[in-house]
C-alpha cells in the first residue's frame, strides 16, 4: 500500500504520516527532502539556482520514480505538489491519497510563529498573512478535493488524526 498525504502547510503532513508510518509499519518519505537528497540541494537553493518550472520537473518525475516503486510506503508531499504537472491524477491512479484540510485559522496560528522557516510566507507582513493563506488556499483546494479521502485537521491531536486516518485506510483496504 502507498498512502500519499496533501495538503497545504501547516496542515500536520509530515506529523501525521510520521504517527501513520509507526502503526502501519510502513517506511516514511517526504518528497521534499527525497529531492533535496536526490538534487544534492535544498529546495530553496533549487528555487533560486534553476527556478520554480525546473523544480516542478523534478518534483514530477521523483514522485512518478516513487509511485512506481513496487515497496509500501507513506508519502508526504509538497503543499503545491498536487497542483502542478497532473501530480494529483498521478497520485490517485498509484496511491490511496488523504486530504488534510485545515481552516484558515489553524493555518495561521500554526505559521504565524515560524514564518521564517517557510519560504512562501516568511516576506509576507503579519496583517496580510490570513488573507495570503485565504487565497492561495482556495486556489489550491480544488486540487486537494481530488484526494481519496479528506479528513478535517482542526482542532484534533496528531493522535486523534492518526487513529481517525488509521481506521480510514484499514476499511478501505479491507472493503
Amino acid at each position: 500500500m502507498k498512502l500519499v498525504f496533501v495538503g497545504y502547510m501547516a496542515s500536520g503532513k509530515s506529523a501525521i504520516a510520521k504517527e501513520l508510518s509507526t502503526a502501519l509499519n510502513l517506511e516514511l518519505i517526504d518528497l521534499d527532502a527525497y529531492i533535496e537528497k536526490q538534487e544534492e540541494a535544498s529546495i530553496s537553493q533549487i528555487f533560486t539556482d534553476r527556478g520554480e518550472v525546473y523544480f516542478r520537473k523534478k518534483e514530477n518525475h521523483y514522485l512518478i520514480d516513487l509511485l512506481n516503486q513496487d515497496t509500501s510506503f507513506i508519502l508526504s508531499v509538497g503543499g503545491g505538489t498536487p497542483c502542478f504537472t497532473g501530480n494529483i491524477k498521478i497520485i490517485r491512479e498509484k496511491a490511496v491519497s488523504i486530504y488534510l484540510k485545515a481552516s484558515v485559522q489553524t493555518i495561521y496560528k500554526r505559521i504565524i510563529n515560524e514564518k521564517s522557516k517557510r519560504p512562501l510566507v516568511a516576506e509576507i507582513p503579519d496583517q496580510d498573512l490570513k488573507e495570503f493563506i485565504a487565497k492561495h488556499l482556495f486556489e489550491r483546494a480544488p486540487y486537494y478535493k481530488k484526494a481519496s479521502y479528506t479528513v478535517n485537521v482542526d482542532d484534533k491531536s496528531v493522535k486523534e488524526l492518526g487513529k481517525e486516518i488509521y481506521e480510514l485506510v484499514v476499511r478501505s483496504s479491507n472493503a
